[in-house]
């Protein structure tokens, strides 16, 4: 199983999840045209992709999945929530589920969503799980709940929203009403919210903690990385930061059966 980012931010979002014989895109915030050439550059086509799924219907977030899924008749899931706000026209292949929905099956991978609270209709973010091998996404959330951390308690990899310093966003270009919402319960996770959270389940066992969705305005990746860095001294090592503007490369997660694997001579 592995993992890549084609953008987190802002201004667009999408992360590839590939497993078995199958693979998914998570979120497509970027135009059809710069969705392709992010993946070209993984030497990956959309075509090979078996569905998108999406967390909510902001636009960085959900610009690029309709004509996506129309140029390449791909299945698009969504909560019923987002479809209700979703501007992006026919889909022609349409899978409807709710932010509650136990886990099901997209080919070789199993997925079950969880609700967040954000400030969109009925946000959800997910776990994929295939050959025992687990990875979480979590980003636009304003705030962790109970289930949420049960959700990504026993996740190998997790991809970790540190939207902001509480400090730079207190103190920079953004109106006052502006801070309240992105500081808000239902807004984005600052640095020390995901530390927070980090903290509360068994970050030891994590192969990569992938941070994202960071603010241009309101952080920097050195102080997101010291702040998470902090919940343990060995964590550091095990941090890549995403940005805005490029792709990431692979991220690899090795099945138990393989980290118990004696190294042969």
């Amino acid at each position: 199983m592995r993992f890549a980012s084609l953008g987190s931010g802002s201004k667009g979002n999408a992360t590839l999840i590939q497993a078995g014989r199958t693979c998914l895109l998570l979120d497509c915030g970027f135009s059809l045209r710069e969705l392709e050439l992010r993946m070209a550059r993984l030497h990956m086509h959309p075509g090979q992709l078996q569905a998108v799924l999406v967390t909510h219907e902001h636009g960085d977030h959900l610009k690029g999945v309709g004509p996506l899924a129309r140029k390449y008749g791909m299945p698009v899931w969504m909560t019923h929530g987002t479809w209700r706000n979703a501007p992006c026209g026919d889909i022609p292949e349409l899978r409807l589920f709710g932010s509650h929905t136990p886990a099901f099956r997209i080919g070789d991978v199993h997925v079950s969503p969880f609700a967040v609270p954000h400030d969109a209709r009925e946000p959800i973010q997910f776990t994929f799980e295939h050959d025992g091998v687990k990875l979480g996404i979590l980003t636009d959330a304003g705030s962790f709940t109970p289930h949420m951390l049960a959700a990504i308690e026993d996740v190998d990899a997790l991809l970790l929203e540190c939207n902001h310093d509480t400090g730079m966003l207190r103190d920079g270009p953004y109106p006052p009403r502006l801070q309240a919402r992105v500081g808000g319960d239902y807004g984005h996770l600052s640095n020390a919210q995901a530390a927070d959270l980090l903290s509360r389940i068994r970050h030891q066992r994590l192969q990569h903690l992938v941070i994202g969705h960071l603010s241009e305005q309101n952080n920097c990746p050195e102080i997101a990385r010291r702040t998470v860095a902090a919940v343990s001294e060995d964590l550091d090592e095990r941090i890549s930061v995403l940005c805005q503007t490029g792709i990431s490369g692979w991220f690899e997660l090795a099945s138990a059966v393989a980290r118990a694997a004696p190294v042969s001579s």
